[in-house]
């Protein structure tokens, strides 16, 4: 199988489908994936600004395989042409080629070598935090009880994830000399600086925290901007920062925590939220936990560790249906200049999939 594996991914990976600028159409990769799958009922939905999604079923399934088309954006560091794919080795490399075209192409692969009942729910908008496509989709009477998302995970069913939170923060100074004594208070950086000192403590005191072979809180300030020059005080100042908790913290306790660090805040905006994986209080994770590698073991899948990284199958969970991640590839590689995903993975996955759906 693995040569229609490769073929279909030489042409997903062709298609520019990078989130931002997310200028993705209804046409493109969505047309190239439903003419790929005869025997489909395929519905093609547009979201809005680049978000679509395409469903498409064949038979009466209870189960929907989910696999994102967005990539993030190519970087000066590829080596060569990243919507051509290259085969180097035991490697496919290309953009997308591991997060997560790789998965796609075997989803059609596995599709085409078999006839049994089948879903699979194509989308293009994980990469930008704006999940519009599954929530449009969990919001329909979709009626799939399991779900299984396409993430890097080295063909292991991955049970468990952190949380991801997204926070824009704005402070307000008052503009003046920089020799004044009362530019230590007035300065809106000085301000910023003051909180980001406060929640990396806060950080550092959640790192005895333990969830199934995760610890602590991951923490990251990604940008702050403001003032004018050194010798002038800044009137504002702009922060964003980012947390992923464990499954076991309370996403509004942390967000308080956080608002709470320092002193004034002008504006504390949660930008984007996800919930960790398996969504719910202490109790309800654990009994979807406990469902999902129930559903991992029946479909002989191997079940791997719980992962720092956020993906979509938490919002599934959230709606309360049976989920776990699964997928070709190694998260070390997503994101990265000549990504690449290697041959044996490709195979490995589009088997497993051919013979859960065959």
């Amino acid at each position: 199988m693995l040569p229609e594996v490769l073929r279909h991914l030489e042409a997903l990976v062709a298609f520019d489908t990078r989130n931002p600028p997310r200028r993705i159409g209804a046409g493109g990769i969505f047309e190239y994936i439903a003419a790929q799958l005869p025997g489909f009922r395929c519905e093609v939905t547009d979201h809005g600004d680049g978000a679509v999604s395409l469903l498409a079923v064949r038979g009466n399934p209870r189960r929907v395989f989910n696999v994102h088309l967005d990539t993030v954006p190519d970087s000066p560091g590829w080596s060569a042409d990243p919507w051509r794919l290259r085969v180097e080795g035991e490697r496919a490399i290309g953009l997308g080629a591991c997060d997560i075209k790789g998965a796609a192409a075997g989803l059609i692969a596995a599709a085409n070598a078999t006839g049994g009942d089948a879903a699979f729910l194509f989308s293009s908008d994980e990469e930008a935090n704006d999940a519009r496509c599954i929530a449009g989709f969990l919001g329909t009477d979709h009626g799939f009880a399991e779900a299984i998302v396409a993430e890097p995970t080295g063909c292991e069913a991955v049970l468990a994830h952190r949380g991801i939170g997204s926070v824009l923060l704005r402070f307000r100074g008052e503009a003046g000399h920089a020799s004044a004594a009362s530019a230590l208070e007035a300065s809106a950086l000085h301000q910023a600086v003051r909180w980001g000192a406060g929640a990396l403590a806060l950080v550092e005191a959640e790192s005895h925290r333990r969830f199934g072979g995760l610890t602590g809180l991951r923490f990251n300030i990604g940008r702050i901007e403001g003032g004018i020059k050194a010798n002038v005080v800044a009137p504002e100042a702009e922060l964003r920062f980012g947390f992923r908790p464990l499954p076991s913290h309370d996403i509004d306790e942390l967000h308080a925590r956080f608002a709470g660090c320092a002193g004034p805040i002008a504006h504390y905006e949660e930008t984007f939220r996800g919930p960790p994986l398996p969504a719910g209080d202490v109790a309800a994770a654990e009994e979807r936990r406990l469902a999902a590698r129930d559903l991992a073991d029946e479909l002989g899948l191997p079940i791997g560790n719980a992962v720092d990284f956020w993906t979509e199958a938490s919002l599934f969970s959230r709606a309360g249906m049976t989920v776990f991640v699964y997928g070709p590839g190694d998260i070390a590689q997503a994101h990265s200049a000549d990504e690449w995903v290697s041959l044996a993975q490709l195979q490995r996955y589009a088997d497993s999939v051919a013979r859960i759906i065959g």
